[in-house]
């Protein structure tokens, strides 16, 4: 096998170009072929009498050739091709000018680019909306029949999300009053005001670190997996069983959850309340000779029962944001895999987002109203 060449031939202000030796893919992967600078004709022939061998990789490399030196392929005309060689050469002409038509270049991208991603949240606040509307009728359906409600789904999501979910949250929040009490710690004792750490902890750990961090825990291990779990369902056609069976996906499916949402998080919130003053009294006793006894002593002279409740009443508004976002996402998601790991990145970063906000409204509106 000779490998792929071309030469051009000028003669009587006509330009004959000489393809010679094979012309496949496994002869063009391991040697490039070159079209000499050639003058410019009035008619070009290309003669194709030496080529031994040649598939579609090899006509569209001869193609290009052309084009690149700015000749019209579609103007070139063959000679000496066997039968098969000009058929599949004229396979790739047919479809080479419509490869090489190059996009204009796009005008306004930013504008446009803002405009699509307006119109794609647009999309995803109504289809939201639209989820929330169906829900409302599943819920007022299992009123009148409460009898349908599934309580063994139930019992096994709020396993999941409590009960799995319980050492991570103590860690965390045991960890994160450490670091808390440390910091504070080390500007309070530069005025003698070591037992202040006590206030600033209770009120800082109860009433926005717990909560806030809480949320976001749940939402990145349970809402991400609540959508993996329903889209995975989706790309399987679980979903499409349900309803065959007559059954309603958003009562087996999205309920359970987000009611199980809101059971566990108000309660690994609790849970972290305890951790991170656990984590704080620790470090008041080792760094800034606060005893357990006097640290507890004095939460109960500074830690209002308001402030507790606080940060309570924030995690069932978290949990029904982050439940309803994952179990939305879920839904959404397209009949394949890739689809499935963009949904559940776009639950995490929804869910935060909206506990972020919302933190963010509470801590408006109890300031507007003096608690």
């Amino acid at each position: 096998m000779s490998a792929p060449a071309i030469r051009p031939e000028s003669i009587d202000n006509k330009l004959y170009l000489h393809a010679t030796g094979d012309w496949r893919l496994s002869q063009l992967d391991t040697q490039q072929p070159q079209l000499p600078a050639a003058p410019r004709a009035e008619t070009n022939y290309l003669d194709g009498a030496e080529i031994t061998s040649l598939d579609t990789s090899g006509a569209l490399m001869l193609l290009k050739l052309l084009y690149d030196r700015d000749i019209p392929p579609d103007s070139v005309v063959l000679n000496n091709f066997s039968n098969a060689h000009q058929t599949i050469f004229e396979l790739v002409r047919q479809n080479f000018s419509a490869s090489q038509q190059r996009q204009p270049a796009a005008r306004h991208r930013t504008l446009a680019r803002i405009g699509r991603n307006a119109g794609s949240v647009g999309e995803h606040l109504i289809g939201m909306i639209n989820f929330i509307g169906i829900l409302t009728l599943e819920v007022g359906n299992l009123l009148r029949h409460p009898l349908r409600f599934r309580i063994k789904e139930l019992a096994n999501q709020v396993e999941t999300i409590f009960v799995y979910a319980l050492p991570l949250a103590f860690a965390m929040m045991f960890l994160l009053g450490l670091v808390f009490a440390y910091l504070l710690g080390i500007q309070a004792e530069q005025y003698g005001a070591n037992i202040f750490v006590v206030d600033g902890s209770a009120l800082a750990i109860c009433r926005e670190l717990a909560p806030v961090i809480v949320a976001i825990l749940v939402a990145g291990r349970s809402g991400a997996a609540i959508t993996a779990q329903i889209g995975t369902m989706k790309v399987y056609e679980e979903i499409d069983a349900i309803k065959v069976l007559g059954l309603s996906p958003y009562a087996v499916l999205v309920l359970p959850r987000i009611l199980a949402l809101l059971i566990a998080l108000p309660l690994l919130v609790f849970v972290g309340d305890i951790a991170g003053l656990f984590g704080s009294m620790v470090i008041a006793d080792q760094q800034l000779s606060v005893t357990p006894i006097t640290f507890i002593n004095r939460l109960q002279q500074v830690l209002e029962t308001k402030t507790v409740v606080i940060g309570l009443i924030k995690a069932p508004v978290f949990a029904v944001f982050i439940g309803t976002i994952a179990c939305y996402m879920g839904f959404t998601v397209a009949r394949d895999a890739r689809s499935i790991g963009i949904n559940t990145t776009s639950t995490v970063v929804q869910s935060i987002v909206a506990v972020i906000l919302i933190n963010a409204i509470f801590a408006i509106i109890l300031v507007k109203l003096g608690i």
